[in-house]
């Protein structure tokens, strides 16, 4: 459990969903809220000795003033750090453990759906980091969390991020695997048919599927969690369940070797950028 929810802002309509959809995690979890405004040089010195100096943009600190107004019971931290806007932010939400940005910040070409500073954040930090869009900050009485799995190789990281989630928003879990039917010639005199090979994959993967995640239903019993299979690419499925979704949790393999450079896989990087929702990207070993 983090002692804060890291949210960058910039006030753009993207930061401002994003911190309204931070600072109700930070709410329901019991955790303060603490705003980064990172880029720029450093703050200017205050004019009075004792007299705080406000490095802030104006639609920043609108933005903090209405989110103390709205929840007058949460506590929440607003800080400017200068420099590299990814690297400072990657840095502040290592030490907290959780990072959510807008999809796309005030500097974003039109046309794009999530931001060079989003896509580097979510490929570089050692954490999670939560993207979302506008529209999405209100999201979260309804929907499930929508977990893209792997049956044969599932990840304790993704997993228990995406159980926790789902145990903070009171939502159930679907844990959603693409099958992938290898292709082959149609024999009508085979003992199994195509289909029903296929049919016989899916049954037998699900209940794969369903034992890696026995121990984390024991573990949150609270959550109803599904396991299904699709025979749909992951991206696919994920981008399609999202429309729904409270929000869809992907994982991102840590390089192992140094000095391999971290990537977006393309299921992640095909969901960042056509989910419908909030997506959290956690990376793993």
């Amino acid at each position: 459990m983090t002692q804060s929810v890291v949210v960058g802002v910039d006030g753009s309509a993207e930061s401002s969903a994003a911190a309204e959809w931070a600072a109700r995690q930070a709410r329901r979890s019991g955790r303060a809220l603490r705003m980064v405004h990172a880029g720029g040089p450093e703050a200017p010195l205050a004019e009075q000795p004792g007299d705080p100096a406000e490095p802030l943009p104006e639609p920043v600190r609108v933005l903090r003033d209405r989110l103390l107004d709205t929840l007058p019971d949460l506590e929440i931290h607003c800080e400017h750090v200068p420099g590299s806007p990814a690297h400072a932010l990657v840095a502040a939400g290592e030490r907290e453990g959780l990072l959510v940005l807008g999809s796309r910040g005030r500097g974003g070409f039109a046309g794009l759906l999530v931001g060079s500073v989003a896509v580097r954040a979510a490929t570089l930090a050692a954490c999670p980091v939560v993207l979302v869009r506008p529209g999405a900050e209100g999201r979260g009485a309804s929907g499930d969390v929508v977990v893209g799995v792997e049956g044969g190789r599932p990840c304790d990281e993704v997993l228990a991020f995406a159980f926790e989630q789902a145990a903070e928003l009171g939502t159930g879990l679907r844990a959603l695997e693409s099958l992938t039917v290898p292709a082959g010639p149609y024999v009508t005199d085979a003992p199994m048919a195509q289909p029903e090979i296929r049919e016989s994959m899916a049954e037998a993967e699900t209940l794969r599927l369903r034992d890696a995640l026995a121990r984390w239903r024991e573990k949150y019993p609270e959550v109803g969690a599904e396991a299904e299979v699709t025979g749909w690419p992951a991206g696919r499925a994920l981008v399609e369940a999202s429309r729904s979704a409270a929000l869809v949790v992907v994982g991102r393999r840590t390089p192992r070797l140094l000095p391999a450079a971290p990537r977006l896989g393309g299921t992640a990087h095909a969901v960042l950028h056509h989910a419908h929702g909030p997506v959290a990207v956690v990376p793993h070993a």
